[in-house]
């Protein structure tokens, strides 16, 4: 590879970037393009500087690496730095990715390179690679997110789950009513549904997601027909099959 490759180092320790940025003067076909400390700060950067790897740790404050991938839809050219993470480790057996377990070696840290210059030479990601990075995102399990991540005009949008009242489809995306606000999002209704904790929001009508505390009352809007009310004072559809599903959780 006759480009010289740009590379993004992400860790909210300073001695682990140290570390990082000494082992990388070992590569003379490198280039430190940033620095970021944090995983708000890692997601403007890789949205400003389009880096072709990132060094990214998964434990940091604000967002963890697995969000920064989320909010930023990087599914390649990411070499993980981590202590622990049983949820990632379940992902990096698949050999699609690679990631550097601390506290890590130069030898390890350079066959990592060395594995993440042969991926980047491709002219495509290996679809290996993407899946294995979907699944990480994306874990089984019974533990379900706490917040949702937005991307709008190149800030991210950290909104907790308890503050949200309702989630509304539209088109090919999907509009988040949380705390009087509304976001909006690339994302299928059903594809959100499946990573939402079911006994806190349930699908009440095609075109809608009602978190159960934002709940008032389900009235009757016609002979066939009734509509959720919200605390806020909204009223949403409900369809027949929503009104059978929510009798269920109430």
């Amino acid at each position: 590879m006759n480009k010289r490759l740009q590379i993004l180092i992400v860790d909210d320790e300073e001695l682990a970037r140290r570390l990082m940025r000494e082992y990388l003067r070992q590569h003379a076909d490198l280039d430190i393009a940033g620095e970021c400390e944090n995983g708000l700060e890692a997601v403007q950067a890789i949205e400003a500087l389009q880096p072709d790897l990132v060094l990214l740790d998964i434990q940091m404050p604000q967002l963890s690496g697995l969000e920064v991938l989320e909010a930023t839809g990087r599914r390649s050219g990411v070499i993980f730095t981590t202590a622990y993470d049983r949820y990632a480790l379940q992902a990096f057996d698949l050999h699609a990715v690679d990631y550097l377990l601390k506290p890590f070696s130069q030898q390890r840290f350079d066959e990592a390179l060395t594995k993440a210059r042969k991926l980047l030479a491709q002219d495509a990601p290996d679809p290996a690679q993407v899946q294995a990075m979907e699944k990480l995102l994306a874990p089984p399990g019974v533990e379900k997110q706490q917040r949702l991540l937005i991307r709008d005009r190149g800030q991210v949008h950290v909104v907790p789950l308890e503050s949200v009242d309702y989630i509304e489809a539209q088109d090919d995306y999907i509009v988040i009513h949380a705390a009087d606000k509304s976001y909006m999002k690339t994302q299928r209704l059903s594809e959100l549904e499946a990573q939402l904790d079911a006994a806190k929001f349930v699908r009440i009508h095609r075109s809608y997601l009602l978190r159960l505390e934002a709940l008032k009352s389900i009235e009757r809007a016609s002979k066939d027909s009734h509509v959720a009310v919200l605390r806020n004072g909204r009223q949403i559809p409900v369809s027949r099959t929503g009104y059978d599903r929510i009798k269920e959780k109430l």
